[in-house]
């Protein structure tokens, strides 16, 4: 990473890719409520409320806050109804909870990626290969993730007879 980026934006940053890409996995795929479902959005919601929690110590340059961390107060009530709406059994509370937080994720990061003066665009645009590097690994390391839980189900399947 850059000389500009600190351990605490790195954190960040990390976590907010792997939100975006296992958000969107658990969004997009089909059967809900399964087990696969169940270990991709414990890890989504993990990697949320450390995006969350990291923002805050994020500041803007005169050392304030702004809308993003307005909407980080957001998530992680957002994330935390929807996490005791399906605890009581509420899927269409929680679908609708967990919908709303990865769509605010989608809003915040285009947000971020409007103003040229930031981080990522400014590493798209003085190193770009830097950057195309850190999307494979993400990617990467998500997808061997994901195929991991995949391949527990299919065992567990196989074992339990089915």
């Amino acid at each position: 990473m850059p000389s500009s980026w600190t351990v605490l934006i790195s954190l960040h940053a990390i976590a907010a890719s792997y939100s975006l890409i296992f958000g969107a996995v658990n969004l997009l795929s089909r059967p809900k409520g399964g087990r696969v479902h169940r270990i991709v959005g414990r890890i989504w919601v993990v990697s949320m409320y450390v995006v969350v929690l990291t923002s805050f110590g994020v500041r803007t340059i005169d050392g304030g806050f702004n809308w993003l961390h307005a909407l980080s107060v957001l998530t992680f009530c957002t994330l935390t109804a929807g996490l005791l709406a399906i605890r009581k059994g509420n899927i269409k509370a929680h679908r609708s909870f967990m919908t709303g937080s990865y769509l605010g994720l989608l809003g915040a990061f285009v947000g971020v990626l409007s103003v040229p003066s930031r981080r990522i665009p400014q590493l798209a645009i003085h190193e770009l290969p830097t950057l195309g590097l850190l999307i494979l690994v993400l990617l990467g390391t998500a997808a061997l993730t994901i195929t991991g839980i995949a391949q527990i189900r299919k065992t567990s399947f196989i074992r339990s007879g089915r």
